[in-house]
């Protein structure tokens, strides 16, 4: 038996000892999407009729488990609250997930709306977001360029590796993420693109962190100008007014 075999075994045993009601479930990750290593877990959503939606983490049949529990309609809330923070979490445990269970039809209709979700892209990065996102990688090149103790420095390039690597994709319509997902969707946007920028600032990163921060400030520079350049001197973002505490009742 293949670990992705066993995998499936396990998780379709799990959610049948726990979840007896469920209408769905898929298994997700890198069991099933390829490149597991040794300490991949296994991703399992869970798709109740009613109930509230809740995480937890546990370990089963000698695997760590990751355990997404929702309903419909928890599902297609957090589909609307990633597409904001442009990361489709929540689509893709659905839509890249392989198929454990679906009594009821219920669990096709979701892969459906999620594959449309994630096919849909994020909305566009406009106005003052992206105004905002100009200036932080704007402001980190000038600490990057200024030079500073090797623990700092690094931390720094580290930071304008991310920036420009969200603010690549955001520009370029395409989904961002975190740790190795944000990796995993610039090298996506290459695929598509015909682009090098996953290469180009992997090697950019190691040569700041060696002490040479030119080539990472080549890159992020031609990032910039795929959003509009630099933006520094004439920026300006409005703060957020302060909630004025509620006035005491009056006695009487």
């Amino acid at each position: 038996m293949t670990s992705r075999e066993h995998a499936l075994e396990s998780a379709r045993r799990l959610v049948a000892e726990r979840f007896p009601e469920a209408t769905a479930a898929w298994l997700s990750g890198s069991v099933v999407l390829g490149g597991a290593t040794s300490t991949s877990d296994l991703d399992i959503t869970v798709l109740q009729a009613s109930g509230g939606a809740h995480r937890e983490s546990l370990q089963y049949d000698g695997w760590p488990v990751e355990l997404f529990v929702h309903t419909p309609d928890s599902v297609r809330h957090y589909v609307a609250q990633d597409r904001d923070r442009r990361r489709p979490t929540m689509a893709r445990l659905v839509s890249g997930g392989e198929m454990l269970l679906d009594v009821d039809g219920s669990g096709a209709a979701l892969v459906a709306e999620c594959t449309a979700a994630v096919a849909a892209g994020p909305p566009a990065l406009e106005g003052s977001a992206l105004e905002l996102a100009r200036y932080m990688l704007t402001d980190l090149l000038d600490d990057l360029v200024g030079g500073g103790p090797p623990a700092i420095m690094a931390a720094v390039a580290v930071e304008v590796w991310r920036e420009a690597t969200e603010l690549l994709l955001a520009v370029e319509g395409r989904w961002s993420g975190t740790g190795k997902w944000l990796v995993r969707e610039l090298e996506a946007h290459d695929d598509a693109a015909g682009s090098t920028y996953a290469p180009r600032l992997l090697a950019a990163l190691r040569a700041a962190l060696d002490g040479d921060p030119g080539p990472l400030v080549v890159v992020a520079d031609e990032v910039l100008d795929l959003a509009g350049g630099r933006l520094w001197a004439g920026f300006r973002l409005g703060g957020e007014a302060p909630v004025s505490p509620a006035s005491p009742r009056s006695g009487g």
